[in-house]
């Protein structure tokens, strides 16, 4: 089925591109978002002036991604998190808190651009890939240790048992 773009689409097209998509995800999702419309000559001609402020937009978009990818590049993150003494997470580090610490370095970064497959659920790093667009990609380093410092407790270290003692003295 042939759909107008009446607004950007991720990886799909931008506003007054026509493309064509499976039925069902035309009627269920991009007619009832009003992401899309029939192509119409009606419909072409009257999002011509959208299209234009909207390609305006996308360029100027693409400028300031460009800018923070190329700030970005040398950037790491330390996220402190809760842990048992194996290194596994109480909870789990999401795009969320990368984006938010990330924020707090002076980068403008929103959640929806952290591509992570899984949450991160133990202490260490990683590199963590950032997408801003289908071609504007960044990669940050992303350390995630114990909340309070690495300190190593003296109750990790293994103690002897008095089992062990006793079979010295014979």
């Amino acid at each position: 089925m042939k759909v107008l773009l009446l607004k950007d689409v991720r990886r799909l097209g931008h506003v007054g591109d026509v493309v064509n998509v499976a039925t069902g995800y035309a009627r269920n999702y991009l007619l009832p978002q009003r992401l899309g419309a029939m192509p119409t000559p009606e419909n072409i001609a009257a999002i011509e002036e959208e299209r234009k402020h909207a390609t305006a937009e996308r360029a100027k978009r693409q400028a300031e991604f460009t800018k923070l990818v190329d700030r970005l590049e040398e950037a790491s993150v330390t996220i402190e998190a809760t842990a048992n003494p194996e290194g596994t997470l109480y909870g789990s580090v999401g795009a969320k808190e990368i984006a938010a610490a990330l924020n707090a370095q002076g980068f403008e970064v929103l959640p929806e651009h952290v591509m992570l497959d899984t949450p991160i659920r133990t202490l260490d790093n990683r590199l963590v890939p950032l997408e801003f667009t289908d071609e504007i990609t960044a990669q940050v380093k992303v350390w995630v240790v114990r909340e309070g410092g690495d300190e190593i407790l003296e109750d990790e270290e293994p103690e002897e048992t008095p089992d062990d003692e006793d079979d010295d003295v014979d």
